[in-house]
């Protein structure tokens, strides 16, 4: 359980007078972007902060098994979405300690007070699974610590100590507000030797590093290591505007390439784990996918922005309020929807029950719904078997009917139609552009196809149209998404 690591709105800038003498003693006077300048000293923030910086110690007992041999209780991120970004880019906690195998695992991390009356924020990952939690304060003092909350999805966790006296506590920034270029401070407790501050810039915003659906990290240079997990990343007003997470490493030590929870997505998260010790997400009911230059051509839109939906899921919100595949979801409660991974993380921060206006384009025309957002359930998917009947079709592909025997070994309802893609040649055009072996292509353009003689048939039509692409719907794996399909040289 050896903790792993810390692991736009933009706003305008303030502006100056510039001057400038010229001949004839003309002073002209011009506006420019001032940008912050570097301080001289971090010493006076560090000094207003580090004493709300706390270090975390964490102790898992090894178990065992019937036969004697220890059985640890395995990996903290296994089955939350941070788990494969970690075996790509680090090595998963779960060590035995000093002493052998059979001496707990402990884990050493980082966090911060919130809160005078003592609520502790760290990262899940510095005390999934363990037995006992102690916070040692920067004054020295070390008190057990009660786990209230994990949110293993956003790797978000909430402690609570008992103190006599209340504790220093640090506020919530405004993430939205920083800007790549801006500077930021780090504290915590790099490989458990004490505070220790870094500095830097936001060097990225928006980060997807493939940990979940509600990725957006924030990306900096400022060093951070093993067992900063779980501390306050810091603006130049001492205020907490990301929460450290994860780094990148090929060795487990910083490369000037660490990630930071923003703080607008964590503190909605923190405030449900102390009221009610889990978190509750909305649920639209909609499969998305990102719309590419070429579905944009497709669909005619002028940019390719927005989540295309590609399914509806019965008994939905979405399914409800009249939701379409094909509809491209370009805000969402009055919030822009750039690219499709925009739309979870704004569903998900919405209360269940609320009402929602979802702006769509549809067949080229602006529409506005109107969503009740539903709670998010745990979701399961089917497998696909690949089917091995065929028949020869166009596009570098060998296509097939939906056979009985096809619908049964692809787990397929009475419902389901479409041509199955039984075989791709490595360089056709069907392949460069996406198709797999054991999809269901359901519609072409807008229509139903259920044989290779129909799909042909509809992008000859599109041809003599002198349409440049068409949107395939294609069924793969369980879910639906679109693909758009160039029809030069096809």
């Amino acid at each position: 359980m050896h903790s792993q690591t810390t692991t736009r709105q933009a706003l305008g800038r303030p502006l100056r007078w510039a001057g400038a003498a010229l001949a004839g003693s003309l002073l002209v006077w011009t506006q420019v972007a001032a940008a912050a300048p570097a301080p001289e000293s971090f010493s006076g923030l560090v000094k207003e902060v580090s004493p709300a910086v706390v270090l975390i110690t964490s102790e898992q007992k090894a178990a065992e098994r019937p036969d004697g041999a220890p059985q640890m209780r395995g990996n903290p991120f296994e089955g939350t979405p941070f788990e494969k970004f970690f075996e790509r880019f680090g090595e998963i906690p779960g060590q035995p300690g000093p002493g052998g195998p059979k001496a707990p695992l402990r884990g050493l991390g980082s966090g911060f007070v919130i809160d005078a009356e003592g609520y502790v924020v760290t990262n899940n990952h510095v005390v999934a699974q363990a037995d006992t939690v102690r916070v040692k304060l920067s004054d020295g003092r070390e008190l057990d610590a009660k786990v209230l909350g994990t949110d293993p999805k956003t790797d978000l966790a909430l402690l609570k100590v008992e103190s006599d006296d209340p504790l220093p506590a640090l506020s919530w920034g405004d993430s939205d507000a920083m800007e790549v270029g801006d500077w930021v401070m780090a504290i915590g407790n790099p490989f458990g030797l004490g505070g220790t501050v870094t500095a830097g810039i936001v060097s990225a915003r928006g980060r997807d590093i493939g940990a979940g659906p509600y990725d957006d990290f924030i990306q900096t240079d400022a060093a951070i290591n093993r067992g900063n997990s779980g501390g306050p990343m810091f603006n130049l007003d001492g205020k907490v505007i990301g929460i450290n997470s994860a780094i990148y490493s090929p060795n487990g030590g910083s490369i000037g390439i660490g990630f930071a929870i923003p703080s607008n997505l964590a503190r909605n998260v923190i405030a449900q784990l102390r009221d009610s010790g889990s978190v509750e997400r909305g649920w639209l009911g909609v499969q998305i996918q990102q719309v590419t230059p070429e579905l944009a051509e497709a669909f005619g839109l002028a940019e390719n922005e927005g989540a295309l939906v590609s399914d509806v899921i019965g008994d939905s919100p979405a399914k409800a309020a009249g939701f379409r595949a094909g509809d491209v979801i370009t805000s969402f409660d009055g919030k822009k929807i750039s690219t499709m991974r925009d739309l979870p993380r704004l569903v998900a921060s919405v209360e269940p029950g609320s009402e929602v206006e979802v702006g769509v384009l549809r067949h080229g025309q602006e529409e506005t719904l109107e969503v009740e957002i539903a709670r998010l359930e745990p979701q399961q998917t089917a497998a696909i078997d690949q089917p091995a009947e065929s028949e020869s079709g166009k596009l570098g592909a060998t296509l097939s009917a939906l056979t009985p025997e096809l619908r049964e070994r692809m787990s397929l309802d009475r419902e389901a139609e479409g041509v199955v893609v039984t075989d791709l040649a490595p360089d056709g055009r069907a392949a460069r552009q996406g198709l797999e072996v054991g999809d269901l292509i359901a519609e072409a353009d807008g229509k139903a196809v259920d044989s290779p003689a129909a799909l042909e048939s509809v992008l000859d039509e599109a041809r003599e149209a002198d349409k440049a692409a068409v949107a395939l719907l294609v069924k793969r794996g369980g879910n639906a998404l679109y693909l758009g399909l160039r029809l030069a040289d096809a």
